[in-house]
């Protein structure tokens, strides 16, 4: 079964046709920069214009970058506050025509990765981070989600975690990966004090720069890259598309 698959961050919405059973790329990722931050006009014309690149008419799965609830936007981190409020689903849905799932993007990745990545063999406890412009985080325990968690919210060293340890920081501070890494390492120990994972998965735009910081992880917890880089949102958002079918 082919589902498209929305993968909206604060820097750039991406999106292809995703093969549900196989969980590949049926097609190049196509990804579109955002203005920051991208208010809801700005997102679904970008959309309309992702899905028209591949001539797309059929169920969509979109991954958000918010709480999501009834596919209703609860918060706005990283995008436009007009979000707040905004019926995703019925917006994106009256505009396309289409029929949309909308799920908080974290939850997306980590949908995939348990799925087709690097938490199809791990039971127990699972947290995937995605750490890029922000961080977002999706939770498992024996395979069943916890949605809308949003560690990246939670209160670390007097800021939220992610004015600390996202990516964005990481460039604008100008760390190395060295000291970046160190940050990196007091939060992974801080969350497994809570709440005691196998293991965590790094996913986002530094999943792929992972063998750069490895070696300063001294949890106890495994920690890895995630497998589907930065498909997972993508692939993840289709499945949540298939799921709500």
């Amino acid at each position: 079964m082919e589902i498209f698959g929305i993968d909206v961050g604060g820097s750039g919405i991406k999106g292809s046709i995703v093969d549900v059973a196989s969980g590949k790329l049926l097609g190049e990722r196509f990804r579109i920069a955002t203005p920051e931050p991208v208010n809801p006009d700005q997102a679904t014309d970008i959309i309309q214009e992702i899905l028209a690149k591949f001539d797309w008419n059929g169920p969509v799965g979109c991954g958000f970058p918010s709480i999501i609830k009834n596919g209703v936007a609860r918060t706005a981190a990283n995008i436009h506050p007009d979000w707040i409020g905004t019926d995703v689903k019925s917006l994106l849905e009256a505009r396309t025509n289409m029929p949309f799932t909308i799920v908080n993007d974290a939850d997306a990745a980590g949908l995939a990765e348990m799925k087709f990545g690097e938490g199809l063999n791990h039971k127990g406890i699972v947290i995937l981070l995605t750490v890029g412009t922000g961080i977002g985080s999706a939770v498992f325990n024996e395979g069943k989600l916890l949605p809308n968690t949003e560690f990246g919210h939670i209160e670390f060293r007097g800021d939220i975690a992610e004015h600390y340890v996202s990516d964005r920081v990481r460039k604008a501070d100008d760390l190395s990966w060295k000291k970046w890494g160190n940050r990196l390492n007091k939060y992974l120990r801080y969350l497994e004090r809570i709440f005691s994972p196998e293991v965590f998965i790094i996913g986002g735009g530094t999943s792929k720069y992972f063998g750069e910081i490895k070696e300063l992880i001294t949890t106890q917890a495994e920690v890895v890259p995630a497998k589907l880089l930065n498909q997972a949102g993508i692939i993840g958002a289709a499945l949540a598309a298939q799921e709500g079918q």
